[in-house]
This record gives C-alpha cells, structure tokens and sequence, in this order.
C-alpha cells in the first residue's frame, strides 16, 4: 500500500501544482489530472446512486465491485506507466451489461433522464462516465493511455445506461420516453 495520509492538507498544491503517483509534479489542470479527476467524479456519482434505498441488491453489487475499478483505473492514470486495468474487467462489464439488459423490452424511442431518484442519478454517472472517456482520450492523444482504460469508460458508459433502464422500473415502473411530437 502507498502512502497514508495524516495530515489531509499539506500546502504542496497551493502552487497550482499536483503530485502525480510517480511523484513528477504538473499543474492541475494537466490533462493526466482532468482525466483522473473526472473518474473519481464519476465514482462519486456512483455513490449517489448507491446512496438509494431502492437499488436491487445485483445492481449494488456490480456498482460497488465498479467503484473499486474506477480507483484502480484512477490509479492507472494517476502513475505514468502503470497498468490495472484488464481485459477481464471489460469482459465482467458486458456480462453484467447483457444480463441486465436481457430482461429489457426493446428500445423504439429515446430516453430521457429520469424515471425515480436512482435512475435520474444513474443517468447523470453515464455522463459523467463519458466525460471522463472523452478527457481519457484526449490525454491518450498527447500521452501514454492503454487502450483497456477507454473501452473500460465506453463499457461503463452503456453498463450505467442499461442500469439507469432497469432502476427506473425498480423505482416508477416505467422509463421517462423521449416525446418528439410534444
């Protein structure tokens, strides 16, 4: 294990800099940052979703084990270099992603965001999810990224889309349909 943390404030940052997990400092706006950043953004998202009394207990699991993931993958592209991401934890998405989705009717409309408070927060980690794909992909244009972190975020982005469907059953009984002739 890295390093513990005593003391939450050191005054290192104050600069506009940030320590990278291989101890290079950059700035904070550095596209490493933007992109690790966005992924503890998305797992705090995931929280929210969590947070909520009415998520089946098989949607729970499989955020929870995707909460230890992003941390993993947060790390991968915190240290330079570094690997944690494998084509298992791909493969254990879309097997999560295609039992869920099995018991799904069809789409013939778009969806809008909504459907109960799980659902609508489930919606909102998608996006966050796919932010944080495309700043990975930007970083991946000027930087080092293995390919796994990115179809890792692609494959979140459609696991969360297919949880967001079946909590919003779990919470209203039915999802928000997109109306175009409104």
């Amino acid at each position: 294990m890295g390093k513990r943390l005593s003391k939450i404030y050191t005054r290192t940052g104050d600069d506009g800099t940030t320590g990278l997990g291989d101890g290079s400092r950059v700035a904070k706006d550095n596209a490493r940052v933007d992109a690790y950043g966005t992924v503890d953004e998305a797992n705090s998202a995931i929280g929210v979703v969590l947070a909520n009394d009415s998520v089946p207990d098989n949607v729970r699991r499989a955020l929870t084990e995707v909460q230890h993931d992003l941390f993993e993958l947060g790390g991968e592209l915190c240290i330079p270099g570094h690997s944690a991401i494998t084509g298992d934890f791909i493969t254990r998405l879309e097997n999560e992603l295609d039992a869920l989705n099995a018991d799904l009717p069809a789409l013939k409309e778009f969806i809008l965001p909504g459907g109960g408070p799980a659902a609508a927060a489930c919606h909102l980690a998608r996006t966050i999810v796919r932010r944080a794909e495309r700043v990975t992909t930007t970083l991946a244009g000027e930087e080092a990224v293995r390919p796994e972190v990115v179809r890792y975020l692609n494959r979140l982005s459609d696991l969360l889309f297919v949880m967001a469907r079946v909590l919003a059953r779990v919470e209203s009984g039915e999802e928000v349909l997109w109306n175009r002739d409104r």
